[in-house]
């Protein structure tokens, strides 16, 4: 059997196709090609929270799974986008705990939101990357730079904004708008606000 081709997280975009869902790039460690999966909103603030490390009030169910899985001992080995089946993806949990290992039928969302929090390695089987996976080359990669860059600058008045009047406000009111942000699900606006907190402490 061929060995599993290991992935890494490149990025996460709203998807203008599909109202309320997001695409998750995967890229082949070492390699060319871009791996992109639809997921679902809840999802997609699941991995970037864990991504951003921004703490939630209340654990969301991947942390709560985690905490599960930490008190009985059991580990993430691996998750292994296993399936395609009529362009829906398939994933398997590998966990092990001292007696045992086994593999656990996931959405590919759900599983590589509970990855980045265990720091665990993601695969994908050779057969669903020739499938489904784009081969990107370096002028690919110089547009694609070039698009972020364009994307960035026009968000600009907005991101230096926040940034710079966030100097303005005490640590009690930028935590007071952290918890704020976060009830909201306003992510993006956590991370800026949890920046200039980091950058007082």
């Amino acid at each position: 059997m061929d060995q599993p081709i290991e992935l890494e997280i490149l990025g996460l975009s709203s998807n203008h196709s599909q109202s309320g869902s997001f695409t998750l790039v995967m890229g082949e460690v070492g390699g060319s090609r871009r791996l992109p999966i639809v997921i679902g909103m809840f999802e997609a603030q699941a991995i970037a929270i864990e991504i951003e490390k921004i703490i939630p009030n209340r654990p969301m169910t991947h942390d709560l799974f985690k905490s599960f899985s930490s008190n009985f001992n059991f580990q993430i080995v691996q998750i292994l986008i296993s399936d395609m089946r009529e362009g829906v993806f398939y994933a398997k949990i590998i966990c092990k705990n001292a007696s045992k290992q086994v593999e656990i039928d996931a959405r590919p969302s759900d599983a590589i939101a509970i990855a980045v929090r265990f720091d665990a390695p993601i695969f994908c089987v050779p057969r669903v990357m020739a499938e489904a996976a784009i081969e990107f080359n370096e002028d690919d990669e110089k547009k694609e730079q070039q698009k972020q860059s364009k994307a960035t600058r026009s968000s600009t008045p907005a991101s230096t904004k926040s940034p710079d009047s966030l100097k303005d406000y005490s640590l009690d009111k930028l935590n007071q708008m952290l918890d704020k942000a976060i009830n909201n699900e306003d992510y993006e606006k956590a991370a800026r606000i949890r920046d200039e907190i980091n950058r007082r402490n």
